[in-house]
């Protein structure tokens, strides 16, 4: 079986919804290709593909299909090639290489010239498959043609069509619209050029306008419209040319009119071109801005860092810095990449990644991440991460993962669109017709009116904006709070869940049992018994153990020989230290042995009426102590319930600790369900028991939270958890508390708030101005709709939709975080996102 594929493709010439439709449909028809998401916010197409689809037959088939890919060609600079056979091993790596349609490697000028598809990979990608096959490569200077560059070059060429388009309109709009509003003009042109000069000079200016600025409608719209695919342009290509068709026939050939009807409307083709131009240049200028948080991850990268090679430390460029190069960072300075402390000690702001604000200490054995700020001190760290590895890169690939996402929400548009050009060229039609049979005199020129504005105005570039724009826009604010969507249906999911369960250890506490209590017994003294406890609890590897040992390290009590340690499985430890027995562990173990526990049972009841878990120790025979441990709660934790009941969820607990103990936890911190004494294997089934109080949303971050991660409709790995737990989930939180959860919850139910509104206003607005630009006001108010202001209104909504989602960037965390920061090794995120690096 073929392996099978996927690469990002840059599409131009998307305009509306339709288009997004006409792609979708040429490229699934493509055999081989398995699945197809078209974005035409960010204009991309990511397709999934086996053979025999290949790169080249996309772009071939995308290009025939009058949406041609964005391709380029970069020049390399490769070192090292001494024969035919290096230029062959470099141009069939490089011809292999994901993205790559064409390259062609030159021995003598040591040059390679790729030829690939913008979006799929990019220039310094392709110098590093060089470079890792052993012939060091780096893009030739000037050679990177970048995809913001594009857009900006885009912008202003719409900027300068506009303007132009603008300029040529002014004097047609003037003559035609002012003989109409002032019937002195009017009297004041025919006494001057004449009528038919006026008219011959709105012709000349109209036809530059059409056929310079407004040209890119005709070729386009109506190749589309002959393929039976029509589009937007299909649909202003069409108004424009009746308009302009029937005011060539009134100037040059009036007699073949009816009497009465040889008007023209050079002004309404002229600034139908000139209104949908500025809409285009607005939305441009808007979409731009709906990748910002993109732009703003990608500015984090540090372009340069200082080097340790051969015995000096040089300054190089951050591409050419190798997995095991020691890296000197100055204070102040950006991290370059990846990597592990080695010497030095210093404090790094990590807010950029994490969201946390507190800076992290760092010291030898530290894990740092690339484009993170050093503080004040200097640090040398070992690369282990460069390139597409680093944590910041695959961040990057996430957002743009969930950004190219396709919401089920977006079927609705799909299916909408994929008949409403057709329609609206049916009622088009419909309109024209019943005008010529039912209108008042001049029944031909209202016909045409009508039918022009029912084109232009039911353009559906609104409908195709509504979700992707509101999604760009959304995940990538949410990424800058911490928040990463690795599939993108979990942003309309997560906001239809009613219930959030939480893991108990290390989710809603710090997974680390601490000593909280020591109660002795009449007789014994306190620090002699815990000397004893923790000498005996030294030997066991378990979570309860190390508390106790912590907890007697940090008193100086350590040290004492301890003789016959045995683990007794469901009880506790014996052993002898010192000459003397001890016991420590459960009552079960105290009452096995013959072991009054006296008042001290009373204590081990209140303990865990607490929360907490209680032990007993015995010495020689007697029952010595009562301990107390517990897991702490997170410091953040108790706020971020209380938020997710704000925003109207259930709060669920899953521990495995025994119902009294789980009750009083959940009393404290106010939580609404408790499922306890749950197995690792049972946790599965709990979440299936919690689904009938509705759509369930999961939280956790162990190993054994991966398969309930995976069966809940919205699995939330916590970003210091594992490396399983992480792959299994649906949202990843860089934060390490559940400060995250609710910002998640949040961000989710703006963007698809965000999302209704754009659909209602795109829906609303083509349902309700389609029969008024049909006339159907004019019977009883006398109204017809100019296409003039039909263009407008058009170009307003497309506006509107945009500046509508672009309110998400300013969307501010629910809790900010308060925590110190991520402790753990944050290369724990590294697997799951490895997958959108194609690893």
């Amino acid at each position: 079986m073929s392996e099978e594929n996927s690469v990002v493709l840059s599409v131009e010439g998307m305009t509306c919804a339709s288009c997004v439709g006409r792609v979708e449909k040429t490229l699934v028809a493509v055999p081989g290709v398995s699945e197809v998401a078209v974005n035409l916010a960010n204009e991309t197409a990511r397709v999934s593909f086996t053979a025999p689809a290949d790169l080249a037959s996309l772009i071939d088939t995308l290009r025939k299909a009058g949406y041609p890919a964005a391709t380029g060609e970069v020049t390399l600079d490769v070192e090292s090639m001494t024969c035919a056979s290096c230029v062959g091993r470099v141009e069939r790596k490089l011809k292999a290489s994901h993205g790559v349609i064409d390259a062609q490697v030159n021995l003598a000028t040591e040059t390679a010239i790729v030829h690939y598809a913008i979006g799929a990979v990019s220039p310094t990608d392709l110098a590093r498959i060089s470079t890792d096959l052993g012939y060091p490569a780096k893009v030739k200077a000037d050679a990177d043609p970048d995809k913001q560059d594009r857009k900006a070059a885009e912008i202003t060429r719409l900027a300068r069509l506009t303007l132009v388009a603008a300029l040529l309109a002014f004097p047609v709009f003037i003559i035609e619209m002012g003989s109409h509003v002032f019937p002195s003009m009017h009297m004041w042109i025919e006494d001057t050029i004449g009528l038919q000069n006026s008219r011959l000079v709105q012709f000349v200016l109209t036809t530059v306008v059409l056929f310079g600025p407004g040209l890119r409608f005709y070729t386009k719209g109506f190749p589309l419209l002959f393929k039976g695919a029509p589009d937007m342009n299909s649909l202003v290509a069409l108004g424009t040319s009746a308009a302009y068709g029937f005011s060539l026939v009134s100037t040059f050939t009036p007699g073949v009119l009816p009497e009465g009807t040889a008007n023209v409307y050079y002004e309404a083709a002229a600034v139908i071109v000139v209104l949908i131009l500025l809409g285009r240049f607005l939305e441009a200028r808007a979409k731009g801005r709906t990748g910002e948080a993109i732009r703003k991850l990608v500015g984090l990268q540090a372009k340069t860092a200082r080097v340790e090679r051969n015995g000096e430390i040089v300054e190089l460029a951050v591409e050419e810095i190798a997995v095991g190069d020691l890296i000197h960072v100055r204070p102040g300075e950006k991290i370059a990449v990846d990597g592990d402390v080695t010497s030095g000690s210093s404090f790094v702001d990590e807010s950029m990644i994490t969201g946390e604000p507190v800076p992290v200490e760092k010291s030898a054995g530290a894990a740092v991440v690339g484009a993170t700020v050093n503080g004040t001190g200097a640090l040398v760290f070992q690369a282990t991460k460069i390139g597409s590895d680093t944590m910041l890169a695959q961040i990057i690939q996430m957002v743009e993962q969930a950004q190219g996402a396709k919401l089920p929400i977006q079927g609705l548009v799909d299916r909408i669109t994929s008949w409403f050009v057709p329609a609206v060229m049916a009622i088009a039609t419909l309109t024209v017709l019943s005008w010529l049979v039912f209108g008042p005199d001049p029944a031909l020129s209202f016909a045409l009116i009508a039918g022009v504005a029912v084109l232009i105005i039911a353009c559906p570039c609104a409908m195709g904006l509504a979700t992707p724009t509101s999604i760009m826009v959304g995940t990538g604010r949410a990424a800058e709070m911490g928040v990463l969507f690795r599939k993108g249906d979990a942003l309309q999911m997560l906001q239809e869940a009613r219930v959030v369960a939480l893991d108990k250890t290390g989710t809603l506490t710090e997974g680390r049992p601490e000593l909280t209590d020591l109660i002795v017994a009449d007789g014994f003294d306190e620090d002699e018994v815990l000397g004893l406890v923790a000498a005996v609890e030294a030997q066991s590897e378990h979570p309860i153990a190390e508390a106790i040992t912590r907890a007697a390290a940090s008193k100086g009590l350590t040290g004492a020989a301890v003789e016959a340690f045995t683990s007794v499985t469901g009880y506790g430890v014996e052993a002898k230290v010192e000459g003397r027995h001890i016991l420590v562990g459960a009552d079960r173990f105290m009452t096995r042995e013959g072991i009054d526990l006296g008042a001290l049972e009373g204590s081990g009841d209140s303990l865990g009426l607490k929360g907490r878990t209680p032990l007993y120790a015995a010495i020689d025979g007697k029952v010595a102590a009562v301990i107390g441990v517990s897991d702490p709660v997170k410091p953040t934790t108790p706020a971020a319930i209380a938020a997710l009941h704000d925003l109207g969820l259930r709060v669920a607990m899953i521990t495995g600790d025994n119902q009294g103990t789980a009750d009083a936890i959940a009393q404290d911190l106010g939580i609404d369900i408790v499922v306890a004494e749950v197995l690792p294997e049972g946790k599965v089934t709990a979440l299936e028991d919690l689904r009938t109080h509705g759509k369930l949303a999961f939280v956790g971050d162990g190993i054994n939270d991966a398969p309930a991660l995976a069966t809940a409709d919205v699995g939330i790995a916590i970003g210091t958890g594992t490396d399983v737990a992480i792959e299994a989930a649906d949202v990843v939180l860089m934060s390490g508390d559940l400060t995250g959860v609710v910002n998640a919850f949040d961000i989710s139910s703006r963007t698809m708030r965000n999302i209704r509104q754009n659909l209602f206003w795109a829906f609303g607005y083509n349902t309700m101005l389609i029969p008024v630009a049909a006339g159907v006001l004019y019977p009883s108010f006398g109204l017809l709709l100019s296409p003039v202001l039909a263009a407008g209104a058009m170009a307003l909504s497309s506006v509107f939709v945009l500046t509508n989602a672009l309110r998400l960037r300013w969307v501010k965390p629910v809790i900010k975080p308060t925590s110190k920061g991520l402790a753990q090794d944050l290369s724990g995120l590294k697997p799951a996102l490895a997958e959108y690096a194609g690893e």
